[in-house]
């Protein structure tokens, strides 16, 4: 065979096997892809038996343009020696790649385009029924967003009530499915499950999902574990937890759009330890032949973002302000990807206005560091964005494509903290070329700014609540410079091409 595949897009190999005793657990399956001297081993993967005839499937993605070879491994007869090939060709348009860390604090696709997250979260939108899933799929292809945290697990919490249609192990036996008032009882009682085997029709579900945000154009930000659980998923044994893990890498990790997030709130789930959580990333890490980024959530307390094998930090607080410690604390780039949610519910993490929010993905920005997303308005079916998904309620969203084209628009390799010309408020920008500066709640008429001796700079004032953009004068020196005197606005400043003569 010579099939064709695009650079970053998914070559897969289906293969029919013979099933003895357990094949999630007995049969080993991998094969590798070789490009010139480059030799790439990938984990393969039993995915049920449709028709009756059981089916192992293996997915690569290649990341060179050219030939490759590939010859599987198995202690399987039937699935052991299988060799071939395919060419791997140009990527269409928008296939930019996966998601890398770049220049310490930022990110950019895998071919170099600059990356400006502006991400959202709905924890279980993949498990809420096709047409509440095609609602979210319609809305997200309409919204800033571009990228997306959800969980692999079922959810179990106020406003997450409803069943899923299936389950990721064979259900033997149903418990309670209400909301009791409390994530921290235990509901366990009456659920049991056979986590020898996974269900393929749930991760093929998974699989679809991560594939239709793909071709949006939106990163999954895969998250792996939760404390959210009434079924005994967020208390497997450390066996079906690394055997889990290497099933999700294996058959999602050759899709371009893959994060990996080893929790929501770890730290709440009082049955896994800090041992545990290493453990956890080491496997992903070592099971991922594409090196995915890495990342874990926490409630209370961070984790040790400083870690190897940490790419990036994922962070719950509502102060932006101190993304500067941060990002000195473990040179990473940070991510808040909660920094409570647009929304009118009695928790007090899900009732801030959208103004707030939008405030919030300001003053992140400024600090150098990137924000997250969500909305959680009360609504009469308990359809709310933030974990089921379907259409956004709030005003925030446009606000949040506004500051999107900005940053796009801005230096390609991100913003990053510089004090040198303003005291008083946060500024990021790329020194000596372009500084932009967020007022926040300060309403200044004119703000006394110290420009770079021998520069000349545009101003634009960002007005961040009514989306525009004012031109300004041209300054140079130590100047006031005249503001509109209300709150939530930013000062945009471009150095010009020519310099001013230098003075002595």
């Amino acid at each position: 065979m010579n099939d064709q595949t695009e650079q970053w897009g998914i070559f897969e190999l289906a293969l029919n096997g013979n099933v003895d005793g357990n094949p999630f657990r007995d049969v080993q399956f991998s094969g590798q892809f070789s490009h010139k001297h480059r030799t790439i081993e990938v984990d393969g993967f039993y995915d049920g038996a449709p028709n009756g005839r059981p089916i192992y499937r293996i997915r690569f993605m290649p990341d060179v343009q050219g030939e490759w070879h590939f010859r599987t491994q198995s202690n399987l007869a039937e699935l052991n020696g299988k060799e071939g090939s395919f060419t791997c060709v140009a990527p269409r348009a928008g296939n930019h790649g996966p998601v890398r860390v770049a220049n310490t604090y930022h990110f950019a696709y895998a071919d170099g385009t600059p990356y400006k997250q502006i991400g959202t979260t709905c924890y279980v939108w993949n498990l809420q029924g096709a047409a509440l899933e095609a609602q979210t799929l319609a809305t997200l292809a309409q919204s800033p967003f571009n990228k997306i945290r959800f969980c692999v697990f079922p959810k179990h919490y106020r406003y997450n009530e409803n069943e899923p249609e299936n389950y990721p192990y064979p259900c033997l036996s149903k418990g309670s499915s209400q909301w009791n008032g409390s994530w921290m009882v235990d509901l366990q009682s009456g659920w049991s499950f056979d986590f020898e085997r996974f269900d393929p029709a749930y991760f093929q579900h998974l699989d679809q999902c991560v594939g239709q945000l793909r071709e949006l154009g939106i990163e999954a930000d895969i998250i792996l574990f939760h404390p959210y659980d009434r079924w005994g998923f967020a208390t497997m044994d450390a066996e079906h937890d690394d055997r889990y893990l290497r099933y999700v890498v294996a058959r999602l990790a050759a899709y371009r759009n893959v994060w990996w997030s080893m929790a929501n709130e770890y730290d709440l789930m009082d049955g896994k330890s800090m041992a545990d959580w290493d453990r956890f990333f080491r496997v992903v890490q070592e099971s991922d032949p594409y090196q995915h980024l890495r990342s874990i959530h926490n409630c209370r307390e961070l984790y040790d973002h400083a870690k190897p094998w940490v790419t990036h930090q994922s962070i719950q607080r509502p102060d932006l302000s101190q993304a500067i410690l941060w990002r000195q604390q473990a040179a990473k780039p940070v991510v808040v990807d909660e920094c409570c949610y647009e929304g009118d519910i009695p928790m007090g993490w899900g009732n801030i206005s959208a103004r707030e929010m939008v405030h919030r993905f300001w003053q992140g920005t400024a600090h150098g560091a990137y924000a997250g997303h969500g909305e959680t308005y009360l609504h009469p079916q308990a359809i709310l964005w933030w974990s089921k998904g379907g259409v956004l309620h709030g005003e925030s969203a446009p606000r949040l494509a506004f500051l999107r084209q900005i940053l796009e628009a801005g230096p390609a390799d991100g913003l990053e903290p510089i004090e040198e010309i303003m005291q008083m408020h946060p500024c990021a920008g790329k020194a000596h070329s372009y500084y932009l500066i967020y007022l926040g709640v300060s309403q200044p008429a004119l703000l006394e700014i110290t420009l770079p001796e021998g520069e000349e700079y545009r101003a634009e004032v960002i007005d961040t609540w009514g989306m525009t953009v004012t031109q300004g004068e041209v300054y140079h020196g130590r100047v006031d410079i005249a503001m509109p005197g209300k709150a939530y606005h930013a000062l945009l400043l471009r150095r010009l091409p020519e310099a001013l003569p230098s003075r002595s």
